[in-house]
């Protein structure tokens, strides 16, 4: 887009709503945006955003990566490629160059989703700011210097100084956004949701059940509980580091492990609906509890680190047998509904 310099004050109608997660909250909400209806676990579950990962190649912190949902960017691109929604990404090379076309778009009448650091947004407190380069949010308008912002993980509209949004933007490292904005540029006027979700649930309970490697989906979960039933109790600093790390990256890093089996038990009770299969609520009912439990391995591990409990690797590593197992009944029980 040509670059348009945005009017002084500029605000475009939009409806703010909080959301789980920040990547499906943004790209649900430009949907709304452009009439189609659509909430966030549908946009999560079309996405087929649920998985489960253990990645000791790539490091967070210096310690292994656990993922809980599919990488960054996956949700955007899953949505739009199962509903037939064509979307339109820019990157930029120049940090002029990509804020004056957020300005020209704000202008335009266009509200946008953009990848941000979270470290850089001024509107979190100091202690809840860290170094994560895919944080999505949607910008509808600017006043003065201010951006106006709807941030999926927050409850009321915020702002953001354009000096401050501008090195969210364009940080570097891992993730790097280089700018990246993105809107829907064609919404059906016929989406096929029956289709997406059977499509969508497929894929991932194929992903979760069949995956070849032992470091993904219910493979993954089970060998991380192995991994931590054979930590050597002499290195209990170590062992300490790598379950607060575990913890953190579950609990405290976006919507978290148990955060993501909520969001797509939200979205199967929706599915239950769109389908006609009553079953997908009981399927539902049952990940929330799974959910719970990855709830209380956190705890009891967060205590240990603490040392507010005895140390015990074995009961850790149970909980997450149990998981694993649960989870494996659901996504064949799930798959066998949708056949």
């Amino acid at each position: 887009m040509n670059a348009v310099t945005a009017p002084a004050d500029i605000e475009i109608p939009f409806d703010h709503r909080q959301s789980a997660h920040c990547e499906s909250g943004a790209i649900a909400s430009l949907l709304r945006h452009a009439q189609l209806p659509i909430s966030e676990p549908m946009a999560f579950g079309i996405a087929a955003g649920l998985t489960y990962a253990y990645l000791p190649f790539l490091k967070f912190g210096g310690l292994p990566l656990f993922a809980y949902r599919m990488p960054p960017g996956h949700v955007i691109r899953g949505l739009a490629k199962r509903l037939g929604i064509r979307m339109h990404f820019e990157r930029f090379t120049q940090p002029e160059a990509g804020m004056a076309a957020l300005d020209g778009y704000l202008a335009a009448g266009r509200v946008v989703g953009i990848q941000t650091s979270a470290y850089w947004l001024t509107y979190f407190p100091p202690d809840m700011r860290f170094h994560f380069n895919a944080h999505n949010l949607v910008v509808y308008g600017k006043r003065g210097d201010q951006y106006l912002i709807s941030d999926p993980v927050i409850d009321i509209r915020v702002q953001c100084a354009a000096q401050a949004l501008k090195k969210a933007r364009f940080t570097r490292g891992v993730l790097a956004p280089k700018g990246l904005l993105y809107y829907p540029q064609s919404v059906p006027a016929q989406v096929d949701f029956t289709g997406a979700i059977r499509k969508a649930i497929r894929f991932t309970t194929g992903m979760m059940l069949y995956t070849p490697a032992p470091i993904l989906g219910v493979r993954g979960i089970r060998t991380v509980a192995r991994k931590i039933r054979r930590l050597d109790p002499r290195a209990a600093h170590h062992n300490k580091l790598l379950l607060g790390h575990i913890v953190r990256m579950q609990e405290e890093i976006g919507t978290g492990g148990a955060g993501f089996r909520f969001l797509y038990a939200s979205f199967l009770q929706e599915a239950a609906v769109v389908l006609g299969k009553p079953a997908l609520t009981q399927i539902a009912d049952e990940l929330t509890a799974v959910g719970d439990e990855w709830r209380r391995f956190a705890l009891h591990a967060a205590k240990m680190c603490k040392d507010r409990m005895p140390m015990d690797y074995a009961l850790l590593s149970g909980q997450l047998l149990d998981c694993a197992s649960r989870e494996e009944k659901i996504y064949r029980w799930l798959r066998a509904e949708v056949k």
